[in-house]
């Protein structure tokens, strides 16, 4: 995908980004620097999908009186802020710039049990987790199926409804903890997608 124009004002890159690339690959201690992402939390294993914008883990358990339960959770990159309503005071505003913006990330929950999926999609805060919608799906082989075409239900909660949907999910280890952990983990993974990238340009400006 090209890149937007540069604004007036903004000074070109130099002709060829080669001599910029290994500095900015090269090992150091600079917070920008990725770290080996984790290959669990808790009860999940997690399944980083390297050059993928998403990621994904998975956990099994058994449910109450209802046999064993497979847990996927799908993750997206760092998808939208939270953004100061118009009337928010010069006080909110300069502290929301000294805490950086606050970044939302989306998440799929799919808990299956057999041939029937419950599948929730929640917006996940750096400190807090929320249901947006509920997913129900039946049918043989639906807890099997990777990523194929499903037949949802999808249905808006009631407010009654949410305080019984966030004890399930929490019994299932899908709470801010989690929220925070993939905060986290999705930052480290952004910052390691971009070296991937910058050494594949690498890679073909030496060519």
């Amino acid at each position: 995908r090209r890149p937007p124009p540069s604004p007036p004002g903004t000074a070109p890159l130099p002709p060829t980004p080669r001599p910029l690339i290994p500095h900015v690959i090269s090992p150091s201690d600079s917070p920008a620097v990725p770290s080996q992402p984790p290959t669990s939390f808790r009860s999940f294993a997690v399944e980083d999908r390297p050059g993928e914008q998403w990621v994904r883990l998975r956990a099994a358990r058994r449910g109450p009186g209802a046999g064993e339960e497979a847990i996927k959770i799908d993750a997206t990159l760092f998808d939208g802020v939270a953004e100061l309503p118009p009337d928010a005071s010069l006080f909110n505003r300069v502290e929301a710039l000294e805490q950086g913006p606050r970044l939302h990330l989306s998440l799929i929950v799919e808990v299956a049990r057999a041939d029937r999926v419950l599948g929730f999609i929640c917006s996940a805060w750096p400190d807090n987790l929320t249901v947006r919608h509920v997913l129900t799906l039946r049918g043989a082989g639906a807890a099997t199926d990777d990523r194929g075409a499903r037949d949802f239900t999808r249905r808006k909660l009631e407010p009654a409804e949410r305080e019984a949907v966030k004890k399930f999910l929490q019994e299932r280890e899908v709470d801010a903890e989690l929220a925070e952990f993939l905060h986290d983990y999705v930052a480290n993974k952004e910052k390691m997608e971009m070296l991937r990238w910058l050494k594949t340009v690498e890679s073909f400006v030496e060519k």
